[in-house]
């Protein structure tokens, strides 16, 4: 997956899926294949788009692959289905509270980047994060559930002051100090997020144009995944930037 080898993901997917038909993490993984493809399709995965507000804001319809859309939605339905139906059984099932949790952020992104609706997606946010404060509460060392925590927070703190009167999340409190350690948590010790979380904090490094940290993390990055070559582009922007 991290080297946006899709065809190949979605294999290993199946692979894993027809082993454990019942498991949700394993369509929340298909969800989050359908999603990276189709974000790196359309441009969305480049670091300039994620350090220009006006661009993650602008309104202008994008074409979005509707073969891939409604995968994607079929994946995320699939995964939710059988996490809701694993915390019937018990409330504190960690594997089902991680990929509740992960398909509400992967429809987030999906709804906030792909499709356009900034506002309607913060329903999804609120739902991801619930699920991860869930998890934390169980097992606060659970390291992969402090990444929707730290994007929350660091969400949170990107908005305008006057807009969090009205834009509440669950035990955050818009503080990117506090992101960025949580994302830390991730970085070091997440079992699936892990490299995730270090792409954010290079993208962090470099709205906050800490542009010697983003090449840190980039070359880290680029040494793990050799064959993403868009983590190699996004090296070769910020290295003329160093003196």
């Amino acid at each position: 997956m991290y080297n946006f080898d899709f065809p190949g993901a979605h294999a290993l997917i199946d692979l894993y899926i027809r082993g454990n038909e019942q498991d949700p993490l394993g369509y929340a993984a298909r969800g989050t294949a359908h999603l990276f493809s189709e974000m790196d399709r359309l441009g969305i995965l480049a670091g300039d788009f994620f350090l220009d507000d006006d661009r993650i804001a602008d309104k202008r319809k994008l074409k979005p692959d509707p073969q891939v859309r409604d995968s994607f939605y079929w994946a995320t339905a699939q995964s939710k289905e059988r996490g809701e139906r694993q915390l019937r059984l018990n409330s504190s099932d960690k594997n089902a509270l991680l990929a509740m949790s992960l398909t509400y952020g992967l429809l987030t992104d999906y709804s906030a980047f792909v499709e356009k609706r900034q506002i309607g997606s913060l329903s999804y946010a609120r739902q991801a994060q619930h699920y991860a404060v869930r998890l934390l509460a169980i097992d606060p060392s659970f390291a992969d559930a402090y990444l929707t925590t730290g994007i929350s927070e660091y969400l949170l703190g990107s908005l305008p002051f006057f807009v969090r009167w009205f834009v509440k999340f669950e035990e955050a409190r818009g503080s990117k100090e506090q992101a960025q350690k949580n994302l830390r948590v991730v970085a070091k010790n997440g079992r699936y997020f892990g490299p995730f979380a270090r792409i954010l904090m290079a993208v962090v490094a470099l709205r906050e144009k800490r542009q010697r940290d983003a090449r840190m993390w980039l070359e880290g990055l680029v040494r793990e995944f050799p064959q993403n070559s868009l983590l190699r582009r996004e090296l070769d922007k910020v290295s003329p930037r160093i003196r």
